[in-house]
Order: C-alpha cells, then sequence, then structure tokens
C-alpha cells in the first residue's frame, strides 16, 4: 500500500512541476482563524463524546481506568454479545484483554482468513474527538493494524480519558507525530459501518463491523 501511495504522490509532483513559482501555493501561509481548542472541562468532554457516540448507534460503557474496571467492561460486553474469540492488538495491555474469551494477540499478522473466523477485535486508539463522536486509529500499538478493525463483526474500543479532545484541530495536532515520522495510516471512526440503500434503510456492517462498543476508561 505504501509503495502504490508514494507512486502516486511522485505522479502528482510530475504533474505540478511545471508550474510557475508566482502560481504554487508553497509559500503562502494558510489562514488559522478557526477554532483550535476547546475549553470546556474534561468531565463535559466524555459526556459530549459519549452522547454523540450514542446517537451514532454505539454502545458505550464507562468503566475506571484503574484496577479491573475496563477489563470488566470488556468481559461484559463480550458477554452480552456471544464473543468467544476475539483478535487483540498487540499493544493492549493485559488488563484489558476480556475473562473468559480467547485473546488471539495479532503479533503475527493474522491473515483476513484468520480474522473472519474471529468473533470481534479489542483495542485502543490514538485519540478520541468529543464535538464530533469520532474515534481516532493510528495503526499501531493500542490501535493495532487497520485490517482488525475492518474484518471482525464486532470491535471493541477503549478510550483512555486523556486521549479525548474536544476539537478536529487538537486531534490533528496529537497525529501530527505519527503521521509525519511515521507515516501512520489514520482511520477516523464515528459509530459502526453503515449506510443507506435507495430506500433510505439503514445497513450496518457493509464495509466494517456492524457493532462498535466503547469503553469509556476514566
Amino acid at each position: 500500500m505504501s509503495g502504490a501511495r508514494d507512486e502516486i504522490l511522485a505522479r502528482v509532483r510530475r504533474a505540478v512541476g511545471d508550474v510557475p513559482a508566482a502560481e504554487r501555493a508553497d509559500d503562502v501561509p494558510v489562514a488559522r482563524d478557526y477554532r483550535r481548542g476547546d475549553r470546556r472541562a474534561a468531565p463535559q468532554l466524555l459526556d459530549l463524546l459519549e452522547a454523540r457516540l450514542r446517537d451514532y448507534n454505539a454502545d458505550v460503557r464507562r468503566a475506571a481506568v484503574r484496577g479491573d474496571g475496563v477489563r470488566a467492561a470488556v468481559s461484559d460486553a463480550c458477554r452480552g454479545l456471544g464473543l468467544s474469540r476475539l483478535v487483540v492488538a498487540a499493544g493492549v495491555p493485559d488488563e484489558w484483554r476480556p475473562d473468559g474469551a480467547e485473546a488471539v494477540v495479532d503479533d503475527v499478522e493474522l491473515s483476513a482468513a484468520e480474522l473472519d473466523a474471529l468473533d470481534g477485535a479489542v483495542t485502543g486508539c490514538a485519540v478520541a474527538i468529543a464535538e464530533t463522536g469520532t474515534l481516532v486509529l493510528d495503526g499501531q500499538n493500542l490501535s493495532g493494524r487497520r485490517v482488525i478493525t475492518l474484518i471482525p463483526d464486532h470491535h471493541i474500543c477503549v478510550v483512555r480519558a486523556d486521549q479525548v479532545v474536544g476539537q478536529v484541530p487538537e486531534a490533528i495536532e496529537r497525529l501530527g507525530p505519527a503521521v509525519r515520522e511515521r507515516r501512520a495510516p489514520v482511520t477516523f471512526v464515528s459509530g459502526p459501518s453503515a449506510t443507506s440503500d435507495i430506500e433510505l434503510a439503514r445497513v450496518e456492517g457493509v464495509h466494517g463491523p456492524r457493532h462498535l462498543v466503547v469503553v469509556i476508561a476514566s
């Protein structure tokens, strides 16, 4: 995938290589007078994130970040959904892994067929945006590979309170190092995968998990 991306970008650069310097936008300052931060307190942001996620038909649960709070919430979600075998992002800590279900750690890059045989995925995220109800996965560490959150039917994502920001620009700023230095692929998730047919009937699970559980740990 990265090779194809590099080739596309190289073609774009060649295509615009003969643009006169006076017509280039490279040195034109970008206006940054839009809202780039959020002054709301952390509890308000967590409440807003939960409300937005529920609007998108996500199952949202609160848990204590210390002790077995996260494990209990993840385990409860697995029991409620009948999940017995899950892929777990390699960076997910042991205390987030569910009791009573087999956790298959994605440290050997499971194939698409192997992932399809599993019930769901457990991951963390890179950042969460309260205003838009969006989880951002950066393809590494807690987020895991992008594919593990696309093939299984269920996705359980743990969000720590310190990962929640109010506005999109704040999230972009946090993602900067991962994108610039590690060229990490970034996925923005707002609720379970869903689409509508020509009669506006909502269908979930067409191009990703049909059920999203978000555990907000604070």
